[in-house]
């Protein structure tokens, strides 16, 4: 195994915003095999439970879009005003090619124990699928801003009520291969040893 590139793989992998080309269209085949690779990941118990819907039609898009227009306005104005949030080019990309990342059962025991199982048991999945775009040339970027309407959108879709959506990709050819590690925290100082706190 070549570890430099599996490295630079791990590292350079970010959630793709500005750099998707949304004129380009993207084979079916590829995302396909991509879900087939992420069907790899390991789930809680082997369950399996794991789904992803392709969405692709234009109209439902246009109104999956809208919800999460409404739900990222909502959010910006929390932090900086309306006008700055409504204005965003994210949103723009963001309103086009879906997938979506979704898992069998509904989170309804609160306890960290039975949250981490359950939504451990697709965020794997949904990082391999992202990871073997990447490796494809494409790019995505995890999403949960239409998830206040979650209801409304497994409407829409036709979602049956026992699965529940954990993210909502954008996804599409990326432009530039110039792709670098992203600015982090320096592992060493989130790492214990022993006890918290304690560095090797």
């Amino acid at each position: 195994m070549d570890l430099a590139t599996v490295d630079k793989l791990l590292t350079t992998t970010h959630s793709v915003r500005k750099r998707l080309d949304l004129t380009r269209p993207v084979e079916p085949e590829i995302i396909e095999r991509c879900i087939e690779i992420a069907t790899h990941a390991p789930s809680g118990s082997n369950q399996q439970g794991w789904h992803f819907f392709v969405l692709t039609d234009a109209a439902k898009r246009a109104q999956v879009a809208e919800y999460y227009r409404t739900s990222w306005t909502a959010y910006n104005a929390r932090r900086f005003s309306a006008a700055a949030a409504s204005n965003d080019s994210y949103v723009q990309q963001t309103l086009r090619v879906r997938d979506s990342a979704c898992i069998e059962g509904r989170p309804s025991d609160p306890s960290p124990a039975a949250q981490a199982g359950f939504y451990g048991s697709i965020l794997p999945a949904a990082w391999s699928f992202m990871l073997a775009l990447r490796a494809r040339g494409l790019g995505a970027a995890w999403t949960t801003l239409h998830l206040p309407y979650e209801r409304q959108v497994a409407e829409l879709l036709g979602i049956p009520d026992n699965i529940t959506q954990a993210a909502l990709m954008p996804v599409a050819y990326f432009t530039g291969t110039d792709f670098k590690a992203a600015e982090r925290l320096p592992a060493r100082e989130r790492t214990h040893w022993n006890r918290w706190g304690a560095r090797r």
